[in-house]
């Protein structure tokens, strides 16, 4: 059986298929079917904390779980620690819990930024503030190693050191300029690395100027070990379109470093004015979605995701929000309405991520050998005979022989 482009996520099993007692089952009808996969389709997971709290998970969770498959959740200092010493720890690691129990993987977001950085920390020496820094890394990414294995472990450190959109100087804005950007970077890649060396560690920025190109060759020059590049795409002022969306992937490529797009938004409504520089200064009373926005939205997102995997070096990407309720900016670009009905956008999506992109339960047939190949986007897979199951993976696009047994 075949499935067609992109070739890169794609790959053949070569099965040899065995009973429970080890020999080749021939010439037998079976069940393949896919269960995950190897791509990260990731969305936030910030209203799922209600689960923590024993309420239970939000009404539209089995939109989210039958669509995504990496949670990212949020570790916001200024949020998570409001006073020193008082971490909300339990509370979010149940959260992974709940996501990791239901088949997802996890990521923090973020360790280290200048937005909302706890106030307690304004005022203290930087060599204090340092260490505050190097210990909240430490705790949350060595703590949460059972559920969490990736962190955008520093958050837009362009703008990091000149940030001034604030009444008060935040602690990480002074300690970038007195440290440094690299310096900053250095030690916030290093304590996450030192706390959980198994974890996949981003860098992540909003600017996609050669100011961040520049940056990441700094980085990579003073030997900074970074295991992916994170892209934000807040689209709130209009789709990038396929041009840009290329123009940018291949410039950030070329370091030889996975890509993640780690928070994308398209909205259903209205959009924002070009002329705002900073989107947290669009401050509207309703943002209300549209039909007609609604549509415009479900084509883009279709554009865009495939753009995406098409390109070989994004593994993963991240929408930013499921739902308008509570969306970034109160801006329609969740893809499921306020009041818990699905958008076209959110149809649209499920139609390539579980039906283009998935092999559902197929039924297909050994030959006398018990040889069968199967053919589908990189990720886990189940055949079953007879009530008994085997899990294999197609990890690669190359042809892998692989037998398996029956249990």
């Amino acid at each position: 059986m075949t499935i067609g482009k992109p070739a890169h996520r794609y790959g053949k099993a070569l099965l040899t298929v065995l009973d429970e007692g080890g020999r080749p089952l021939g010439e037998r009808e079976v069940i393949v079917e896919q269960r995950s996969h190897a791509f990260a389709f990731g969305n936030i997971g910030f209203e799922f904390m209600t689960v923590a709290d024993g309420a239970g998970p939000p009404g539209h969770a089995g939109l989210w779980l039958d669509v995504f498959n990496t949670a990212t959740l949020p570790f916001y200092w200024s949020d998570f620690e409001p006073q020193p010493g008082r971490p909300d720890t339990e509370r979010l690691h149940r959260t992974a819990q709940w996501f990791a129990g239901h088949g997802c993987r996890v990521k923090g977001h973020p360790l280290v930024w200048h937005t909302l950085a706890p106030s307690w920390l304004r005022e203290k020496p930087i060599h204090e503030i340092e260490a505050a820094v190097r210990a909240r890394i430490r705790r949350e990414v060595a703590g949460m190693a059972d559920v969490i294995d990736s962190w955008d472990v520093i958050n837009e450190v362009v703008i990091m050191p000149v940030f001034r959109n604030e009444e008060h100087p935040n602690a990480i804005t002074r300690l970038a300029r007195v440290r440094g950007r690299i310096a900053t970077v250095r030690l916030a890649f290093e304590t996450a690395r030192a706390a959980d060396p198994g974890a996949t560690l981003l860098l992540n920025d909003f600017d996609m100027s050669t100011a961040y190109e520049c940056l990441i060759e700094g980085l990579l020059e003073a030997g900074v070990r970074i295991d992916a590049l994170g892209l934000q795409s807040h689209m709130h002022q209009g789709y990038w379109g396929e041009d840009r969306t290329l123009e940018t992937l291949e410039r950030f490529a070329r370091y030889g470093l996975p890509i993640h797009m780690t928070e994308t938004t398209l909205l259903s409504g209205d959009l924002m004015p070009a002329e705002i520089e900073d989107l947290n200064d669009f401050q509207v009373p309703s943002w209300p979605s549209t039909p007609d926005g609604e549509q415009r939205q479900a084509d883009e997102i279709v554009r865009h995701y495939r753009t995406l995997i098409g390109h070989p070096s994004v593994e993963a990407v991240t929408y930013w929000g499921l739902s308008d309720d509570g969306a970034w900016l109160g801006a329609p670009a969740g893809l499921v309405r306020s009041d818990g009905t699905p958008k076209p956008a959110y149809e649209a999506l499920r139609r390539l991520i579980k039906g283009e992109w998935w092999l559902p339960a197929t039924v297909l047939r050994t030959d006398a050998a018990g040889h069968l190949d199967v053919t589908g986007f990189l990720g886990d897979y189940q055949l079953s005979h007879g009530g008994r199951t085997a899990g294999f993976t197609i990890a690669a696009p190359e042809p892998q022989k692989v037998a398996i047994a029956l249990q």
